[in-house]
């Protein structure tokens, strides 16, 4: 820590008259500036000050315009790959859980079927059938698992 009696007397003179001529330099342009706005650029003195209502409601309609730029490009987005994404030659008719991450799958291409095996990281053929199965009927399928709310109501004694 530095105490005063270590400074030069003429550093403490120095000092204080930069401190004044400072000082006097601001006033002088705060005169200049004009008497109503000591600090203001002369330009800029004029311009009216918006309120909070005006600025909230720029924010706010701005928010809205990208809100509904972005709604408008999902939409279009969805629309495109509607169109390019239809393949009446390719459809999953079927599929069964062998594992926790395999499944059996029955896929349909053109007019013949396959079956195929999906695990993580590799799809596999393991059969291509000669005759096409129909899958429609429910005869083959296993029952229906009943929802998590049903579970629930039933599970509370509720019908």
């Amino acid at each position: 820590m530095i105490r005063k009696r270590h400074l030069a007397p003429g550093l403490l003179a120095g000092c204080a008259a930069a401190a004044v001529a400072t000082a006097s330099a601001a006033a002088a342009a705060a005169s200049a500036a004009g008497a109503g706005h000591p600090f203001a650029a002369p330009g800029l003195a004029s311009a009216p000050t918006p309120t909070v209502f005006e600025g909230l409601g720029q924010v706010t309609l701005a928010l809205a315009a990208v809100l509904v730029a972005i709604f408008a490009l999902a939409w279009l987005l969805r629309r495109v790959r509607a169109v390019a994404g239809r393949a009446d030659a390719l459809a999953v008719l079927a599929e069964v859980r062998v594992g926790p991450k395999e499944r059996a799958v029955l896929i349909r291409v053109g007019s013949s079927q396959l079956l195929v095996g999906v695990a993580p990281g590799q799809v596999s053929t393991l059969h291509v059938l000669e005759q096409p199965v129909e899958v429609g009927s429910s005869r083959g399928r296993a029952p229906e698992r009943p929802s998590f709310r049903a579970l629930l109501m039933k599970s509370l004694g509720k019908p």
